[in-house]
This record gives structure tokens, C-alpha cells and sequence, in this order.
């Protein structure tokens, strides 16, 4: 897939420089580059035909691609049982970097900027694991659209807006990466009883 990315706090000169960090970039970017458009249609036509959207396919393939290279999945930030649903949960870390895959509603979109901060930061709670950069995998809105996504998802666009009022409150690195809409297909809407069913639509 291709990305469109923006930097909070220098993440991508980080990614990009820093020793402890360019390893682990190059599997983010590794995974992402390897799901194909033939990929996602594959799975959501074998797996995913009764969704909206193509937004689990991409998630699951994500998954895929970053457990293989050592990722692990569903991390808990604390390690008090408190805390340890969806809420206090990030998708993926390894080493020094977290990563959200984002697909959920616009409504969260704080939290889940908030979510690596928590996992980087000094806390009265203790930690389950200790990083120093976000990453937030979210899509853009011509994704949205081209993948039959929820209006109500929160978008990279939105994300990048959201950097602004709660710079102060987002004291770690963070790189926001805004996955690009298919060249090569679209999802097309289909009323199955009371439900958007997604079809593929070859362009």
C-alpha cells in the first residue's frame, strides 16, 4: 500500500537517523509496501464479503505482516489488571515504537494520539512495556471513500488537525501514516436487507 506520512516532534528524521530506530522503521514500512492491491481484494472478497468496508482486511493484513516480523500484538501499556482492556491496549510495539492502526470513530481520535504518549511517558501506573515513539496508521479520506469506510471514521486529515490544540499534551515523537485510496479497484455498496454490504468494483 502506499502512504502519504506527517511528522510530530521530528518522528521521521528520528525514524529516519537515529540508529535504535531505522531498523524498526524499515519493517513498518516493509510490511505496509508489501500488502497489494491484489491482496486486499483476495481476502475481503474470501474472508470479508458480508463487511461495509475494506477496513478489517486492511487491518488483519497489517497484523499479518508486522507479527511475522516480530511484532507484538495487542500490547498493554499497564501492567495493573485495572487497566488492561481495548482502552489501555495498543495494536503493535516492538522495542522503542508503538503503533495504532486507527479504522475506529472520528470521537477517538484524541485518545488514540494520547494512547503511545501513555506508553512513553513517566506514570503512577506501572508499565507493562516502555516506548519512545508513536506511529498511527490511520486511512486518508480518499481511502475512506474508495474503501466504503464509515463517514464517521476518523481520517488522517482529521488526525493531522488534531496535532495542533494538543501539541503541548503530546510530548513523545509521533508519525502519522495516512494510507493512500486503491488505483485499481473501489468498494461499491450493496443493500442486503437492512445492511451496506461492500462488493468490489474493478477501475
Amino acid at each position: 500500500m502506499n502512504f502519504k506520512v506527517h511528522s510530530h516532534r521530528f518522528a521521521l528524521s528520528i525514524l529516519e537517523t537515529e540508529p535504535q530506530f531505522t531498523r524498526l522503521w524499515e519493517e513498518i514500512k516493509t510490511a505496509l509496501y508489501s500488502i497489494t492491491e491484489e491482496d486486499i481484494i483476495t481476502k475481503f472478497e474470501n474472508e470479508h464479503y458480508n463487511q461495509k468496508s475494506i477496513s478489517k482486511t486492511i487491518n488483519e493484513l497489517i497484523k499479518e505482516r508486522l507479527t511475522s516480523l516480530g511484532w507484538k500484538a495487542e500490547s498493554r501499556i499497564f501492567q495493573n489488571r485495572d487497566y488492561s482492556g481495548d482502552t489501555w491496549r495498543l495494536d503493535f510495539a516492538k522495542d522503542l515504537i508503538s503503533i495504532e492502526v486507527a479504522f475506529n470513530h472520528g470521537s477517538v481520535v484524541a485518545w488514540n494520539l494520547l494512547k503511545p504518549v501513555l506508553a512513553g511517558e513517566l506514570n503512577h501506573v506501572k508499565k507493562s512495556i516502555q516506548t519512545e515513539l508513536g506511529v498511527i496508521i490511520t486511512a486518508t479520506d480518499k481511502l475512506k471513500v474508495a474503501g466504503g469506510f464509515d463517514k464517521a471514521i476518523g481520517s488522517y486529515e482529521r488526525y493531522v488537525n488534531y496535532l495542533i490544540p494538543l501539541r503541548n499534551q503530546l510530548s513523545i515523537p509521533i508519525l502519522l501514516i495516512g494510507l493512500e485510496a486503491p488505483k485499481t479497484f473501489r468498494i461499491e455498496h450493496k443493500k442486503i436487507g437492512n445492511r451496506n454490504i461492500g462488493r468490489v468494483k474493478r477501475i
